[in-house]
């Protein structure tokens, strides 16, 4: 019987910790169409250090069930959470990301060696995991990170978080008038509104959706993945676009449809 290489994935899209002897390319691809248990669609996820281990999550047991079917195939799938994951996974045992289009195109990122500094006036955020908000704010990254984990007088904590930075183009100057050029968002005049209320308001971050989903066009990715508890924040960048098209041209196109 062949031996496969045991993997554990963090997948945010939905958020789970997975034991799996398929490789990231291959997990990409069962993980986006290869599943009769849900419809086709985008995933995120990471690969984790397999040697990381927690009590809070029996990851040692997962990685013991994760043997080959009877008929010598790699198993594709060992769930070891389902709730409650991300929180309880170290960013140092973080390895690549991978972005998944719906047709099972993958892309490895690598994450950033520094977070660059926020020079915009306003931000749009797309919360993934734990939860998928869509909000605004004038913080950037850092500081958007800093208000909902690490602040201890903010109501509305999270323990850790997975959130994308989208693009606003001109509307992040000049919100009430600015061109929304290819900018895909649906009900633009409401987000034109709670970008004008962050200017007019007291107020830091504003909800344009409590309940968006979580899945969004690759190509409005602005700064890129962020990944942040209290102790740690971590950016995936995307590649400059020259080498999407050149190294990674398939990803791209499917990215683009």
């Amino acid at each position: 019987m062949a031996k496969f290489t045991k993997h554990l994935y963090l997948s945010m899209l939905p958020e789970a910790l997975i034991a799996s002897q398929l490789s990231p390319e291959e997990f990409g691809v069962y993980y986006a169409i290869g599943s009769q248990k849900k419809s086709r669609g985008q995933a995120i996820f990471c690969e984790i250090d397999p040697e990381f281990r927690t009590d809070e999550l029996p990851v040692e047991e997962g990685l013991r069930r994760c043997e080959p079917h009877e008929d010598g195939s790699p198993k594709r799938s060992v769930y070891i959470s389902v709730y409650r994951a991300l929180e309880h996974v170290s960013l140092a045992a973080i390895l690549k990301m991978y972005l998944v289009t719906q047709d099972g195109r993958v892309l490895p990122l690598d994450a950033a060696d520094a977070i660059p500094e926020s020079t915009d006036g306003m931000h749009l955020y797309q919360e993934i995991a734990p939860v998928s908000p869509l909000v605004v704010s004038t913080l950037g990254p850092v500081d958007f990170v800093d208000l909902i984990v690490r602040n201890p007088k903010s109501l509305l904590r999270l323990p850790a978080v997975c959130f994308a930075e989208l693009r606003l183009g001109e509307l992040a100057q000049d919100p009430e008038y600015g061109p929304v050029g290819d900018l895909p968002y649906a009900n633009i005049d409401h987000l034109r509104q709670c970008l004008v209320d962050l200017r007019t308001k007291t107020v830091d971050t504003k909800m344009v959706d409590r309940t968006s989903s979580p899945v969004f066009p690759y190509r409005t990715l602005k700064t890129g993945i962020f990944i942040g508890n209290a102790e740690r924040l971590l950016l995936y960048p995307l590649p400059p676009q020259e080498k999407l098209q050149t190294d990674y041209y398939r990803w791209w196109r499917s990215a683009e449809m």
